[in-house]
């Protein structure tokens, strides 16, 4: 039976999240040089509109219609065919079927909107949109099918992801990391500055993603109860943590306190606590925010010493990040809330935890590779020299975001 709570609960969470994909241009419209800012946030504001329209065409349907073989769903549902606004559907019995569809379509917006700092400030944008379209389908659409859908092969297994750990934050890392290897340094990376333009803007855009993230984990138990309690409270105690972890990281080995690397601790702990969030109590989101925000700077800097140019670090805080979750909701699932399942041992759920975190990698990481190289060949991926000098905003778009 259809509840009006549920339903009213789940549509202000579709909400939230979808204020974070601004949150997230901000966030990284400040990270990027000023010549860059305009373009850099068309490319999140636009993967909305495509993404938008293609769950609603075929992404919805593969992600959680009816399973083939563990792999991915069917088109039963081809532009929202049968998926009613008014009747439950299979993924809970207490909201309309497009409610869920709605929620879940978020997070198939924002997942390759977080790919954009890998490449930020030096990709073209008819390729960009290329690369969206096919990413989503064929490496977004089908590991959210094996970890959320009915018959998911991951999630016949047992491996847990309250939100997004491995759905959205390891795959999206993963494609960062790969998109900088394949396009490349930015011009003048080893020599001219590439320091964020404006500091406040990234930390509003940081307060935004810490504000919508609360739809992002509350919202995914569907209903306003103590999942969603505990998620929401969990949610904040790791945000925080990763803050005063990064910080004083930072502060230690670089002798100052960064205001982006406070930004960036709270990203990391949200990250991280994404797929434990209703599996564990407030003592483990303590820790796993804290080793987060320890374990991303480190990432970030080691990538960095590498000289590889990912440029807005989304290896270091969603892939590291991410996978740090996952590997702590099988170290901490049913402390202080939740409970192994019956029968599993928390070797056993390490274990699964671990299977679906490297199926995450491996499928993103050579799918990824295969989709930036195909259209390296064909069509082409990076600006040209004078266009990456002159910057996205006038070469792509004509407009500057600046006056």
């Amino acid at each position: 039976m259809v509840s009006s709570a549920d339903t009213a609960w789940v549509l202000l969470s579709s909400a939230l999240v979808l204020l974070m994909i601004p949150g997230l241009a901000f966030f990284y419209g400040g990270l990027v040089r000023g010549k860059n800012v305009a373009g850099t946030i068309m490319q999140v504001i636009v993967t909305m509109g495509v993404v938008g329209v293609m769950w609603v065409l075929w992404g919805y349907s593969l992600t959680f219609g009816p399973s083939i073989g563990g792999f991915i769903g069917n088109l039963e549902w081809f532009a929202l065919s049968g998926v009613s606004a008014t009747e439950p559907g299979p993924y809970s019995d207490t909201i309309p079927h497009q409610a869920f569809m709605a929620f879940q379509g978020m997070f198939a917006m924002i997942t390759p909107a977080i790919i954009i700092g890998g490449f930020a400030e030096r990709i073209r944008f008819s390729s960009f949109l290329l690369f969206i379209v096919l990413w989503t389908t064929v490496v977004y659409i089908p590991v959210a099918h094996w970890v959320w859908g009915n018959g998911g092969w991951l999630n016949e297994l047992g491996a847990l992801d309250f939100a997004g750990g491995t759905v959205v934050h390891i795959k999206s890392g993963v494609a960062a990391l790969v998109a900088a290897l394949i396009i490349g340094k930015r011009l003048g990376y080893s020599d001219q500055p590439t320091a964020p333009h404006n500091v406040p803007m990234v930390v509003l855009g940081a307060g935004l993603l810490w504000f919508g993230w609360f739809g992002f984990n509350a919202g995914s138990a569907l209903a306003p109860d103590s999942n969603a309690v505990n998620a929401f409270v969990v949610t904040n105690i790791a945000a925080a943590a990763g803050v005063i972890s990064w910080t004083a990281t930072s502060w230690l080995f670089d002798r100052k306190p960064s205001v982006i690397g406070a930004a960036a601790g709270a990203v990391a702990g949200l990250v991280a606590i994404t797929p434990a969030a209703g599996f564990v109590g407030a003592m483990p989101a303590v820790v796993t925010g804290a080793v987060a925000g320890i374990f991303c700077y480190w990432a970030v800097e080691i990538l960095h010493k590498l000289r590889v140019d990912d440029s807005l670090a989304v290896l270091g805080v969603h892939g590291i990040g991410g996978t740090w979750g996952a590997l702590a909701t099988g170290l901490f699932v049913g402390v202080g809330y939740g409970a192994l399942a019956e029968g599993v041992s928390r070797g056993d759920q390490l274990l699964y935890q671990l299977i679906g975190a490297a199926a995450a990698w491996g499928w993103a990481f050579l799918a990824t590779g295969v989709i930036l190289l195909t259209i390296k060949a064909t069509f082409g991926l990076r600006l040209r020299g004078r266009d990456e000098e002159a910057g996205l905003d006038a070469s792509q778009h004509g407009e500057a975001a600046y006056s």
